[in-house]
């Protein structure tokens, strides 16, 4: 699973032009799923994100996670996450999951990032055409991969 977390002072989500999803100051969550990925990646995955000390403390130091400020989380399904821009110009995303893999593992996802959070989540909808807006906050930007856990 690849996952692009952004730390926004908001974010939203809408289709075909109305609204799905929005929250306030918390995190979009882009998240890509391949083949390969599984209930481990999850874990890992999701626990990382709600723990990530990338929050401003009183100091103004990024020292405080999502969990510590009770942030919000916006979660959206992104295969071209996956996309392989080796050979040519038009990208290949022939690593992505298929939607019977993928769907299920983005729920579980959701299902996960809940418990963690304690709280409902924002989400897109799987493998719709979704406008998403967000005001990046720092800019901060993360790149995680759990095939690079170590």
């Amino acid at each position: 699973m690849i996952a692009v977390i952004q730390r926004v002072l908001e974010s939203a989500v809408t289709i075909e032009g109305k609204l799905k999803s929005n929250i306030g100051i918390g995190l979009l969550v882009l998240l890509g799923i391949e083949e390969s990925d599984g209930k481990e990646d999850l874990e890992w995955l999701t626990k990382k994100i709600v723990n990530l000390r990338i929050f401003p403390d009183e100091q103004g130091v990024m020292n405080k996670s999502l969990l510590e400020i009770n942030g919000e989380l916006l979660l959206v399904s992104q295969f071209t996450l996956h996309a392989s821009t080796k050979k040519g110009n038009r990208p290949s995303y022939i690593k992505a999951a298929r939607p019977e893999i993928a769907l299920p593992l983005y729920e579980q996802a959701i299902t996960a990032l809940e418990l963690e959070l304690g709280k409902s989540i924002g989400t897109g909808t799987f493998g719709a055409d979704m406008k998403v807006s967000l005001v990046n906050d720092g800019p901060v930007t993360l790149i995680m991969d759990t095939k690079n856990k170590v």
